[in-house]
């Protein structure tokens, strides 16, 4: 990688430095594992919000069968849907559909070698050009990855969010790899495809009172 492409991506890293800022979280609702158990999620038929919050799961293994332009275009729309400070739109979308591409992966995150099975990933990324508030284009662009991955589920894909940012390594990997500019950061890779197993996953209770404080970090629900 040549420096060129380095140094920019380096300084956002220090400007922002917001190791943590990509991890983002599902609220558990307690759905009983019976009451999904004969919903079937198609682009027809996608689920409601709530189910789709309650039985989304990393999905890392794919049927040979395309992902369509129409899904593709489907969940990226959600993707744009998110929130974003100021309403900036921070982001910018790769779609990665050629099985060469895909083969590469691995050599960039060894944790998402599986996307050379896949029939598609979506590289997420910050427009640092767009990001006016500095440090808040990484959150934004999370919850456009967030948005992406619940439209896949509610539509029946299977899908896992593959971490990019902050590992220098991986950025400038995907940014070579991709011939990206150097305003573009890459921050999560999702791969996405019809699951090998399908069907929902029964709900899974994630709640925890502990995480909740009420008004202070020492306050009780009253």
């Amino acid at each position: 990688m040549k420096t060129a492409h380095n140094a920019p991506r380096r300084a956002f890293l220090a400007r922002t430095a917001l190791g943590a800022a990509c991890a983002m979280t599902v609220p558990g609702l307690a759905l009983a594992a019976g009451d999904t158990k004969d919903k079937a999620a198609t682009p027809g038929n996608p689920l409601d919000a709530l189910t789709a919050l309650e039985t989304r799961r990393s999905v890392r293994a794919y049927t040979h069968e395309p992902v369509s332009d129409k899904d593709l275009d489907t969940v990226l729309a959600a993707a744009q849907l998110a929130p974003s400070a100021a309403n900036e739109q921070p982001w910018d979308f790769v779609v990665i559909r050629d099985p060469k591409t895909l083969a590469k992966v691995g050599d960039i995150n060894p944790y998402a070698a599986f996307a050379a099975k896949a029939p598609a990933a979506i590289l997420v990324c910050l427009d640092t050009e767009k990001e006016d508030i500095p440090g808040m284009g990484i959150l934004d662009v999370a919850m456009s990855a967030e948005n992406l991955l619940l439209a896949a589920h509610g539509i029946g894909l299977g899908a896992v969010f593959t971490g990019v940012y902050p590992m220098v390594d991986r950025m400038e990997g995907f940014s070579k790899l991709l011939d990206m500019p150097e305003n573009i950061i890459p921050v999560g890779l999702v791969v996405l495809g019809h699951p090998a197993i399908p069907g929902l996953r029964t709900a899974e209770d994630r709640v925890k009172p502990e995480n909740v404080h009420w008004e202070n970090w020492a306050g009780k629900r009253k």
